[in-house]
């Protein structure tokens, strides 16, 4: 594989009791190119600081304070060298395998703009949870369509990686979105081109109380369908994300009073 090398973005700020395992994820992969891993911190208190000075031969960091995620984002994509983006928050990982795994797909499919694989949810104590949810995910993908998208984002964001030259031609994540940026994101790519979809675990999404997804999943959910209206007006489609978006809180809403499976 001749030319390849992946960047591997990170926002993070105050989570130094995640990100150690996050940089390790990304260490432990066993590759045949080089992988960059830029961590955009936004001033952290609380020890993550100290860790990242641990890592500092194998990483790029900067620490400094930010409007948040999505200037972190952008901010990383700006100093990405490689050829291949990727976007791990401080409280994912990825699976041993996954970069040679993504590499091998982009080869196989020259023409490819960007790919998306499957992603397994995990507790604070990294435990696979809600398998039910990524197994719906992984249907949904198997049947991936532009439509299917625009009703509903089923893509997982730490399972997504994408061609330097197609992220400039999208753009950065929109950073007056504060809770689906990524979905915006990926309305952008797919408008350029469909993905491919790897049928294997790439990666690993954390829940836990302080999450983006566990503190505001009902802003979240409203905002994909504010997305959608962006980009199109069927009256049906988006009728039909706006269902979906209501059973959606409704079962977040059940899990989070720990009235469902988790």
């Amino acid at each position: 594989m001749n030319e390849v090398k992946f960047s591997i973005i990170t926002p993070s700020f105050n989570q130094a009791g995640y990100i150690e395992h996050t940089i390790e994820s990304v260490l432990s992969q066993e590759v045949d190119f080089t992988v960059e891993h830029i961590v955009i911190d936004g001033g952290s208190t609380d020890g993550t600081l100290d860790i990242l000075g641990k890592y500092s031969g194998n990483l790029r960091y900067v620490s400094e304070p930010d409007h948040g995620m999505q200037e972190a984002l952008n901010k990383g994509f700006a100093l990405a060298t490689g050829n291949i983006i990727g976007w791990l928050n401080s409280d994912d990982t990825y699976l041993p395998g996954a970069l040679q795994k993504v590499a091998a797909c982009f080869d196989q499919h020259p023409d490819c703009l960007w790919l998306f694989g499957n992603c397994r949810m995990v507790d604070e104590n990294g435990r696979e949870v809600r398998r039910w949810i990524t197994g719906y995910k992984r249907r949904m993908s198997r049947k991936y369509s532009f439509e299917r998208l625009l009703t509903e984002n089923f893509i997982s964001q730490p399972a997504v990686f994408i061609r330097h030259t197609a992220l400039k031609v999208a753009g950065p994540v929109d950073e007056q979105l504060p809770t689906a940026m990524d979905y915006d994101l990926w309305l952008r790519l797919a408008k350029l081109g469909s993905p491919v979809y790897i049928d294997d675990d790439l990666a690993c999404f954390r829940v836990h109380g302080q999450s983006i997804s566990s503190m505001n999943y009902k802003a979240q959910f409203d905002e994909q369908y504010q997305i959608h209206a962006r980009y199109d007006q069927n009256r049906w489609r988006l009728l039909k994300h706006y269902i979906k978006t209501r059973i959606i809180v409704f079962i977040y809403g059940m899990l989070a009073t720990g009235k469902s499976l988790k």
